[in-house]
């Protein structure tokens, strides 16, 4: 398919369901194992408290953290997905800063990060995991 269909602007209405692909990792593993399966199987409410920085998301089940220290600081993707202490997610966008200490559970693709930015308060997602998290073997 074209290239200019994958950009697109969208009419998104509040209270509308979209669905959106994710790219699990990097850090699945400090969360329990059915942090990932919750991430995708509830829907996820953005709330009113949601701004260019990021989407914050309210579920009915918080993504439980099975390491619970802090990270230091790193760099991330737009589309990241960072859980706070509280365990509802926050999907970073256009003018994200740095994790802040929170992992992150995957990322949007970058095909659906068009929609992602046009979402309004009350919006519900669903995120698909496009393929499995893996963990990488540190190299020696």
């Amino acid at each position: 398919f074209p290239y200019t269909t994958l950009f697109r602007s969208i009419a998104v209405a509040p209270g509308e369901t979209i669905s959106l692909d994710i790219i699990p990792g990097p850090r699945c593993d400090w969360f329990i194992d059915e942090a990932l399966d919750r991430l995708t199987s509830q829907c996820w409410q953005v709330t009113p408290q949601s701004n260019r920085i990021g989407l914050r998301l309210q579920g009915e089940l918080p993504l439980t953290r099975r390491d619970t220290r802090e990270l230091p600081s790193e760099g991330t993707c737009i589309g990241a997905i960072q859980v706070p202490a509280n365990g509802q997610p926050v999907l970073f966008l256009a003018d994200h800063p740095l994790t802040g200490g929170y992992p992150v559970i995957g990322a949007v693709a970058h095909y659906h990060l068009d929609i992602a930015g046009q979402l309004p308060p009350t919006c519900q997602i669903r995120f698909r995991a496009i393929h499995p998290f893996t963990v990488f073997e540190e190299y020696k």
